[in-house]
């Protein structure tokens, strides 16, 4: 490998390193396939556009059955304490969102033994109070996840190609690493073969001269 493109790399690992050490936060889609009977995550991320902004938030859950047309408050977050609010799904949701902080930027709930009446709709609304130096402004994002019920897991052509994709990435990688190798491997051999021919002139050139002086030497006398 290159010096630039080991200098490349350790730019990249730095940037990461700095991204997770900073707590990052990015927004991700939440899953919408649970298996009847398993622990199910609704994944709901609100990040802050000014991550140096201290603030505050606070979020609620609504869920709207399949065949419904209202939805109902099932579930409130805040001052690190949670409420379900709604009789179906009492000591069954349990909050899996931002821990020990007020500062919440991860609203996700998991829902433990999902029955088929937890098919449709939920709605995540995250109401957040960001703290300025002079003044405060209030902001709120309302998520929507729709959730199906399968009697056993299935996976999704999007699943199988991120499987796929992985793994040509993983073999792409190493493809380029032994190229990198080889390459590298032939400079060094072709650097050995002149460093010994270069000597090896050098030697010869030494033993003429040396020849030469003997031959002087010899005259002289």
């Amino acid at each position: 490998m290159s010096a630039v493109q080991l200098l490349w790399a350790s730019l990249a690992l730095g940037a990461m390193n700095a991204l997770l050490s900073d707590g990052a936060c990015v927004e991700v889609d939440s899953d919408t396939e649970a298996v009847a009977g398993k622990g199910f995550k609704l994944g709901c991320i609100s990040c802050k556009m000014r991550g140096e902004v201290p603030a505050s938030a606070t979020v609620d859950w609504w869920f709207m059955a399949k065949g419904e047309e209202d939805f109902t408050h099932i579930y409130s977050y805040g001052d690190m304490i949670g409420t379900v609010t709604d009789d179906r799904f009492v000591d069954r949701l349990d909050w899996n969102g931002s821990k020990k902080t007020l500062d919440l930027q991860d609203g996700s709930i998991y829902i433990l033994n999902v029955t088929f009446n937890d098919t449709g709709t939920y709605r995540c609304y995250f109401d957040r109070m960001l703290t300025f130096e002079y003044y405060e402004f209030r902001t709120n994002t309302t998520k929507f996840i729709t959730m199906n019920v399968v009697p056993k897991a299935t996976r999704g052509l999007a699943s199988i190609l991120s499987e796929v994709m992985m793994y040509v990435s993983i073999i792409g990688l190493q493809l380029w690493l032994l190229v990198e190798m080889v390459y590298c491997y032939r400079k060094i051999a072709a650097a050995g073969e002149e460093a010994l021919r270069e000597s090896a002139a050098e030697y010869l050139a030494i033993t003429s001269e040396s020849k030469d002086n003997c031959a002087g030497v010899a005259v002289a006398e």
